[in-house]
């Protein structure tokens, strides 16, 4: 059955290659045919090309799909096609475009083509969308619009896990056709890019190096993140009864633990220097590179903000969000209530990172002197600044007294650290400096997650630690003089 809406053809194909352009020959291989014209069994596939009826939006769509044993057999999935726009050509252009989606969703998966009879009922029964399962693709967009109450930040990330790898990769598969293996192919397609990236930047060729630059390797911690949002969408669509199991709960990822945080100690900056390789995602500078990088910053605007983060360990956008009005100099604290949250360039202020984020932070006398010492010079800028002040009441501003960008204290950040020759860090790993200083200086556990604001001791346990190899060895000491030994121990040396 045809219609003149429908164009659609088969044809057939090979895979061999020109021996001097190694280009497949497709259609114009001689073995395709007999001597006697006709075609050959058992050379070469049949396909169909079909012109599938245009998208909403007007724009047209070729399909075609190759492998089949016969010319029938593609003439038979052709005619089915032919068929279903037949209906839509009958009901009008916006129901011929939804069947233009259906055919097109159908040979993505792979799936058969309904019965026009039954699509017919779905129309005459309503059902204007003829989708009682969405794809995948539509799922999640609709989960995303459901999603009222998350942070802003939290939404940017779902919109990013979504647009670039989940419906790309999986969107075209019905809601409760998804498999454990759909999801792994996925997740098997990243590791792939991390090796294509990889191999690039170790090649030799100049050019090869620039095709992957600024391209990042993705790693555990950031597919658990896509895995998340995932099975956080599945398990809504299980709440929905839509389905009635995740797949994306049972797909095995590694583990995407933290990198171990490591010290810069002497022997590791010297290899830094001679290779330019960090032993660790994470390092954490010692005390006294701390210093270094606190004498170096000292006459710098944000000063205050790198003494805060590296004496209290407060997080970037909670040091650019502080105001004046959380500050308490005369009984020497701060109170963490809000956070300068970037997202994507843009900047607002919102709520700390959770709820444990929200906290009140002892000051010491230092601190406390640092801040009186801001304080002054603020006054000295809002009354240069005249009528052009911006007020917004933050510890730390621009000359304007309008915000200070978070990624503009990044910037300060690193130019100081180069200038004072530091081994790098990130400023966040000036924040896991605090930390180690403190339990270095005898705090416990217990005292540095409250200071830092994490969710769980667990966290801050195994961050911490194993940072500083003195501390982890004052704690044997400790633990082996408890136990009590008789006098035979003071015959035994050390060979």
């Amino acid at each position: 059955m045809t219609t003149r809406t429908f164009k659609g053809s088969t044809y057939k194909r090979c895979s061999c290659r020109d021996p001097a352009t190694r280009k497949q020959l497709g259609g114009q291989c001689s073995k395709l045919k007999r001597s006697n014209g006709m075609w050959s069994s058992n050379h070469g596939t049949w396909s169909f090309q079909a012109e599938i009826p245009k998208r909403h939006d007007g724009t047209r769509r070729t399909r075609r799909r190759h492998g089949f044993a016969s010319q029938t057999d593609a003439q038979v999935e052709l005619d089915k096609i032919a068929d279903l726009v037949a209906l839509g050509s009958e009901r009008g252009g916006t129901v011929l475009a939804t069947i233009g989606d259906l055919i097109d969703n159908r040979l993505r998966i792979g799936e058969s083509f309904p019965a026009p009879e039954e699509i017919a009922k779905q129309l005459d029964e309503g059902n204007a969308s003829l989708s009682v399962m969405p794809t995948v693709g539509e799922w999640l967009q609709s989960w995303l619009g459901t999603r009222k109450t998350i942070r802003e930040a939290t939404r940017i990330s779902y919109q990013t896990h979504v647009r670039c790898w989940l419906v790309p990769h999986l969107g075209y598969f019905r809601l409760d056709a998804l498999t454990v293996e759909h999801i792994s192919g996925m997740f098997d397609a990243m590791a792939e890019r991390n090796d294509t990236i990889t191999a690039a930047k170790d090649s030799e060729d100049p050019e090869v190096r620039n095709s992957v630059y600024g391209m990042r390797i993705m790693g555990a911690a950031t597919m658990q993140r896509y895995r998340a949002t995932l099975r956080a969408a599945l398990n809504a669509a299980i709440r929905a009864q839509k389905i009635t199991f995740n797949p994306a709960t049972y797909v095995e990822l590694p583990s995407g633990r933290r990198p171990k945080a490591l010290l810069w100690t002497p022997d590791r900056v010297e290899r830094w220097q001679r290779t330019g390789q960090k032993p660790s995602r994470v390092m954490v500078w010692t005390p006294e590179q701390i210093g270094r990088f606190l004498d170096q910053a000292e006459d710098h605007p944000c000063y205050a903000l790198f003494h805060l983060i590296a004496y209290r360990g407060l997080r970037r956008g909670e040091a650019c969000g502080l105001p004046w009005w959380n500050t308490d100099l005369t009984n020497r604290s701060i109170t963490i209530s809000t956070a300068l949250v970037q997202l994507g360039w843009k900047i607002e202020f919102g709520e700390p990172k959770s709820e444990a984020s929200g906290r009140i932070v002892a000051l010491d006398e230092a601190t406390t002197a640092v801040l009186r010492r801001q304080k002054r010079r603020q006054n000295e800028l809002r009354t240069a600044a005249g009528t052009a002040w911006v007020e917004h009441e933050l510890v730390c501003t621009e000359a304007d007294g309008s915000p200070l960008h978070p990624a503009k204290l990044t910037d300060a950040f690193h130019a100081i650290a180069d200038a004072a020759e530091l081994p790098p860090v990130r400023l966040h790993d000036l924040r896991h400096g605090a930390a180690t200083v403190m339990l270095a200086a005898g705090a416990d556990l217990k005292l540095v997650q409250e200071l830092l604001g994490h969710s769980t001791i667990a966290v801050t346990a195994d961050t911490y630690t194993h940072v500083l190899p003195e501390l982890a060895r004052d704690t044997a000491e400790a633990a082996a003089a408890i136990v009590p030994r008789n006098d035979r121990r003071n015959h035994l040396s050390v060979a």
